[in-house]
């Protein structure tokens, strides 16, 4: 979970926060649905230790080898799920607010000023892997595998980023950043277009990480199915996806595999859902 950040370190929030919170919630726009077509695509990486490191490389071991997979046809959100969208979930199903998401909005608002529909189109984050599963599952929709995920972010021609091959920068994806505060350094849910993937598809590098539905599973690609796999049965922790703002760009790479304990909750973990194709 990392230090926890000034502005968490401070007393509670006074009850005056709710109030906004209700307010970020109530400026909330859901995310359109984007339809991935049935077919065949390239996840993982080939092993190159022959080669200096660079973003064709691999990031670590658990990217072998690469594979040929099959998906039938699913739909995917083009936008992270907004913290106003999730906000209204929580207020609609009864479940508390996180503490550290609490101070956090309560530090950006009465310290930083910003309004509460500024605060709306940004990103989901300080959520578990079971609150954004349940988010998803309250929408008619679930967490996508992390093939689904992949083939998202890659296309059908394995795509080192999700808008092409050349490195990213500040002008088409959200990484890199720091505040000494640790306060979240994101963009909403629906910019940085020059850095969407090939369907169109908003931030699957950079911005947020984002949850799977998968545990991790080291060695699990040699193994895995070619059609639809579903992941490995149990694990340690779930995928995480895609680099968040505070990321490294090798993080930002399509085929990074990374991972979180399922009861985490960060201000680099978010999440989108998906869900099969009626």
């Amino acid at each position: 979970m990392g230090l926890r950040p000034v502005w968490g370190s401070m007393e509670a929030p006074p009850p005056a926060v709710d109030a906004h919170v209700r307010g970020i919630a109530s400026f909330a726009k859901s995310s359109p649905i984007v339809s991935i077509p049935a077919g065949w695509f390239l996840m993982g990486t080939n092993r190159q230790d022959h080669k200096r490191h660079s973003f064709e490389t691999q990031y670590d071991n658990t990217e072998f080898p690469q594979r040929r997979i099959w998906l039938d046809t699913y739909q995917i959100d083009q936008y992270e799920v907004s913290l106003g969208e999730f906000l209204r979930f929580l207020f609609e199903t009864g479940r508390p607010v996180s503490p550290e998401l609490r101070a956090l909005i309560w530090h950006l608002i009465s310290v930083h000023f910003v309004p509460d529909q500024v605060l709306s189109p940004w990103p989901a984050l300080y959520m578990t892997w079971e609150v954004a599963y349940a988010f998803c599952l309250n929408q008619g929709k679930r967490l996508p595998s992390e093939a689904e995920w992949e083939k998202a972010a890659r296309g059908t021609t394995g795509k080192i980023f999700p808008w092409g091959e050349y490195d990213p920068s500040q002008e088409i994806a959200v990484f890199g950043q720091y505040h000494a505060h640790e306060i979240p350094l994101v963009a909403n849910v629906d910019s940085f277009p020059e850095g969407k993937s090939e369907w169109g598809i908003y931030h699957l590098s950079g911005n947020i990480a984002e949850w799977t539905n998968d545990w991790l599973g080291s060695d699990y690609y040699p193994i895995m199915p070619e059609r639809n796999p579903p992941g490995p049965k149990m694990g340690r922790y779930k995928v995480v996806r895609g680099g968040s703002w505070k990321s490294l760009p090798v993080m930002l790479r399509t085929a990074t595999r990374g991972g979180a304990f399922p009861r985490d909750r960060s201000a680099t973990i978010g999440f989108r859902c998906a869900q099969n194709s009626h």
